[in-house]
């Protein structure tokens, strides 16, 4: 249980770290970003763009999830759903700074994807090539 509740933790800080990498990267790579990114004021590129570094985060927390809990896909499950949680809250507040469109990709997107890296890592970390 306490390895679950782990896995669960370290996939949530995972998918931070992951976000906060991937996001310093669009500040430094994209011109115009930084400057929009305060006011929340993205084009549809930027936009996509932020869903890319979403989907990447998920990916990565589910995928230290994965190596931790040791193919549990119950905890991945539910490192996705307190992801969710967490992000219905988030968006919440930031409903009127983006499309409707964006906030159900993102939150419609976060527990398969968490899920599916955790997939591939257990795959990855058995010795078989994911499929």
């Amino acid at each position: 249980m306490g390895r679950k509740i782990a896995a669960v933790v370290c996939g949530f800080f995972a998918w931070w770290v992951v976000a906060t990498i991937l996001n310093w990267l669009m500040r430094l790579g994209w011109p115009g970003y930084a400057e929009v990114e305060k006011a929340m004021d993205f084009t549809l590129a930027m936009m996509a763009g932020r869903l890319v570094v979403g989907a990447l985060s998920s990916l990565g927390a589910g995928a230290v999830l994965g190596v931790i809990a040791q193919r549990s896909g119950r905890t991945a499950t539910v490192g996705g759903l307190v992801l969710t949680a967490f992000f219905v809250v988030v968006h919440y507040y930031l409903w009127d700074k983006f499309p409707v469109w964006y906030h159900a990709a993102f939150l419609i997107s976060l527990l398969p994807l968490v899920v599916l890296g955790a997939r591939l890592s257990t795959r990855q970390s058995a010795g078989a090539l994911p499929a």
